[in-house]
């Protein structure tokens, strides 16, 4: 009898799914999501024990949360990102501030800088959605010396974000094969790309609080700004436009701490993780 041969599932085409990735960072107006979620950078600078001088890199650093936190404690900063535009809103952040920092366009699988080159290396919800997670965390330790450390600030897959994903993607399939970003908020994902190359590993789950009018003024505001929900959308023929607002407005309302007060506290879970390179 004979038996059919199963075929290994084709791998990503990471380049493919980094070009729509891109664009879809590009949509919208991410600075405007962005701006809210400073407290999360002076968070990271702390539990780094950021020090005056030190170089700093923060990779896929948006319009510049944790950029203008290094900053603002004297490091020498490089704010990289793969999408100009928001690194000119971290530049005008930055000017506004009369800080000093270095913004160069950089992809987060392929950073363009020197083995060891960063005595600190940063990342807030920016380097856990390259698609290629594994080469992306060789890329964080590779620029970062011995001894020096890597802050991470990524939502967990239990936190209000990784519901979010869910429910988006019971509308919208994610591309096919590709690992959550979610997994940068787990302690095993963390130790299986750094673990071997790290001093130390230190995990805290923490919480940011999305503070909006009511449910339906955060959608509004995701659904024209925040490129994943504005493309979600986007994507959708209007019934199930209507759909998936209802699904928000469900997840949203279940999650809001505020209920019965007329306004909107959700709180997001992540993980701020602290890896010292052996």
């Amino acid at each position: 009898m004979e038996t059919s041969k199963q075929s290994a599932p084709a791998a990503p085409d990471y380049a493919a799914i980094k070009t729509r990735q891109q664009a879809t960072w590009a949509s919208g107006d991410f600075g405007i999501i962005g701006t809210t979620l400073q407290i999360v950078g002076e968070s990271l600078c702390e539990a780094v024990d950021l020090r005056a001088g030190e170089r700093v890199l923060d990779v896929a650093a948006g319009n510049g949360n944790a950029t203008l936190a290094a900053a603002r404690r004297f490091a020498e900063v490089t704010s990289t990102d793969y999408v100009p535009h928001l690194l000119e809103q971290g530049r005008k952040r930055a000017e506004a501030e009369r800080l000093t920092v270095q913004f160069e366009v950089a992809d987060a699988e392929n950073l363009p800088y020197g083995d060891g080159a960063y005595d600190v290396v940063l990342s807030t919800y920016g380097a856990m959605f390259a698609p290629n997670q594994s080469r992306t965390a060789s890329e964080l330790l590779r620029v970062t010396r011995s001894g020096g450390r890597i802050g991470l600030a990524s939502w967990t897959p239990e936190g209000f974000i990784g519901d979010l994903f869910r429910v988006t993607g019971s509308f919208i399939a994610p591309p096919p094969g590709l690992a959550s970003p979610m997994r940068w908020g787990t302690q095993q994902a963390l130790d299986e790309w750094f673990g071997p190359h790290a001093r130390e590993i230190r995990c805290e789950r923490r919480m940011f609080n999305f503070r909006y009018r009511s449910a339906e003024h955060w959608i509004e505001i995701f659904r024209s700004y925040y490129g994943p929900t504005h493309k979600a959308f986007a994507a959708l023929p209007p019934e199930r436009q209507s759909a998936l607002h209802v699904a928000l407005i469900d997840l949203l309302s279940s999650s809001n701490r505020a209920r019965g007060e007329g306004t909107l506290v959700v709180p997001g879970e992540y993980l701020e993780t602290v890896i010292v390179k052996a």
